[in-house]
């Protein structure tokens, strides 16, 4: 779970590990690893892959939170939240539509602002077909997106209860 998705809500008593994190240090974080590990995420599908990376690590006892978060929340189970905030890709959305909007009304002033439209329309189109998103990653990085960094000292220490 990314460090924003964490912070909105989560499940008390549990750590925060972004996949990238996993994967760049998972031998590390074996080593600190209880016998009984769960692994959530919004869906399931990026603690499956922390699963895949787990279990390669050797460590055999790993499952995944069937349905994650959103099946956790819909247990009625608890949850530790934060401040609300939209997801990314509601995020473009947004942006996407009101850039397009602004440019087709001020098309009517100035013609040549249509291809503004244009032009997001084809990054949209990139991004559908690519998996990837420009608008998405330039918006990640205002502030607004921005959550406290996980490193993997603060993973470890939270594993261990502060103990090296």
């Amino acid at each position: 779970m990314t460090p924003g998705k964490f912070a909105v809500d989560h499940i008390p008593g549990s750590y925060n590990v972004p996949l990238d994190l996993l994967r760049e240090h998972r031998d590390e974080l074996h080593a600190h690893l209880g016998e009984n590990v769960v692994l959530v995420c919004r869906s399931g599908q990026r603690a499956g892959h922390a699963e895949q990376l787990l279990r390669a690590a050797g460590l055999p006892h790993v499952r995944v939170l069937a349905g994650g978060i959103t099946a956790w929340q819909g247990a009625a189970a608890p949850l530790r939240t934060g401040r609300p905030r939209w997801d990314l890709e509601r995020q473009v959305r947004l942006t996407a539509g009101l850039l397009v909007l602004v440019a087709v009304l001020a098309s009517a002033i100035a013609g040549p602002v249509k291809w503004v439209a244009a032009v997001v329309e084809a990054g949209l189109t990139v991004a559908a077909l690519t998996g990837t998103c420009l608008m998405g990653s330039l918006l990640a990085r205002l502030p607004y997106n921005r959550a406290p960094r996980t490193d993997v000292g603060d993973v470890v220490a939270a594993l261990t209860g502060g103990a090296t």
